[in-house]
């Protein structure tokens, strides 16, 4: 079955073919040089130009599949979560292409397809067999999750303040280490040293209010503050040959706050990008590892933006009990061949979505529900 799909939930305007579950073109386009003066995704600006991309993304992706619009048996678009605006334009141009030509239509959760892509023909599709742990790690969202279908997803924890590709662009922005911030410290900390300043975890693991669990929950509201506000605290500073290295951290009330990014050499800020980044991973790992252990399941499949990131496909490395598969990086952004990919999915079982159905910024569909 040739299925189109369509992204645009942010700021990459994205279509793509997939044919039984193979690959047959997959067009993004970019719009990071309209947001870069901002250092951040502006919605207007955002759903402006996917307005006047759209058409030609697609046409791209029928080209470059060899196909012309009369060749596509069904239609896929990203209906939710994401910027309002920028839904709209996609999710209303697919079910116009549909309804033209009385294609069978469906609304995909743009969730569910970044942990569907690593299952793409030539993406590891032979190793992601069901069920298996999710890890979903990108700008909005950080969740852990048992996956037990396409269609079939319990979360078991996800951030309780910012999602991890959000610390990563703030902390990018503040010390003006480029943009988009993933990509930007990722390549920065290669230079850097990541044992300069040693970042607090966040404590979240006891039992709070009204019997809440945080077992597998992250949160980067803390870290944030320690990298831009507090960084000098947690610098590491080696002592005499005879004495171990200390760590600021113990006695924080005596040291200043530090919110200066005047005269930061280069070399530091690598260092605060390696730093950072370390401890950004290792709140990752020790949640998704703690669930492994509980659940018994030793496949772990990444998804999101950041699981394009060096450091955190170095660190799985490091957990031969574990397998973890990622999706080729070209699938780990937004892209329209996830979508594709899980529509075909949804289609083949006979499940479409009315052309009355909208947008949505939000779902529940993995929020973590507490008792």
């Amino acid at each position: 079955m040739k299925v189109l799909g369509i992204e645009t939930s942010c700021d990459e305007c994205a279509a793509a073919v997939v044919e039984n579950g193979r690959v047959l073109s997959n067009v993004v386009a970019t719009q990071i040089p309209v947001h870069a003066p901002y250092q951040g995704v502006v919605p207007e600006l955002a759903s402006r130009t996917h307005t006047v991309w759209i058409y030609g993304v697609v046409k791209e992706a029928l080209d470059r599949a060899g196909m012309t619009s009369a060749d596509v048996e069904g239609v896929a678009a990203t209906a939710f979560p994401g910027l309002l605006g920028s839904l709209l334009v996609g999710l209303h141009f697919a079910k116009a292409f549909a309804w033209a030509r009385q294609l069978p239509f469906i609304a995909v959760d743009h969730l569910l397809a970044h942990l569907y892509a690593p299952r793409l023909a030539g993406a590891n599709a032979e190793t992601a067999a069901y069920p298996f742990l999710g890890l979903l790690v990108s700008g909005g969202h950080s969740v852990i999750c048992r996956v037990e279908n396409f269609d079939k997803v319990s979360v078991l924890g996800s951030t309780i303040d910012d999602a991890a590709g959000e610390a990563f662009d703030k902390i990018a922005k503040h010390y003006g280490m480029g943009y988009p911030g993933g990509p930007a410290i990722d390549a920065l900390a290669r230079g850097g040293n990541a044992d300069t300043f040693q970042f607090p975890l966040p404590n979240l693991y006891k039992t709070g209010k009204n019997g809440r669990n945080h077992r597998y929950d992250v949160s980067y509201s803390g870290l944030k503050t320690a990298v831009v506000n507090q960084r000098e605290q947690f610098r590491v500073k080696p002592r005499r040959a005879d004495r171990v290295t200390e760590t600021y951290g113990a006695d924080t009330a005596s040291k200043p706050y530090t919110d200066s990014k005047a005269e930061i050499s280069e070399s530091e800020k690598a260092d605060i990008a390696a730093s950072f980044q370390k401890t950004a991973i290792d709140i990752l790992f020790r949640a998704v590892v703690r669930a492994a252990e509980d659940t018994g399941l030793s496949t772990i499949v990444a998804g999101g933006g950041v699981a394009a990131n060096s450091c955190l496909r170095a660190r799985a490395a490091g957990y031969p009990q574990l397998r973890f598969i990622f999706p080729p990086l070209e699938y780990c952004g937004d892209n329209g061949a996830m979508v594709a990919g899980i529509g075909e999915q949804y289609l083949l079982s006979g499940e479409t979505s009315p052309f009355e159905l909208s947008a949505s910024p939000r779902i529940k569909s993995l929020k973590r529900v507490y008792p």
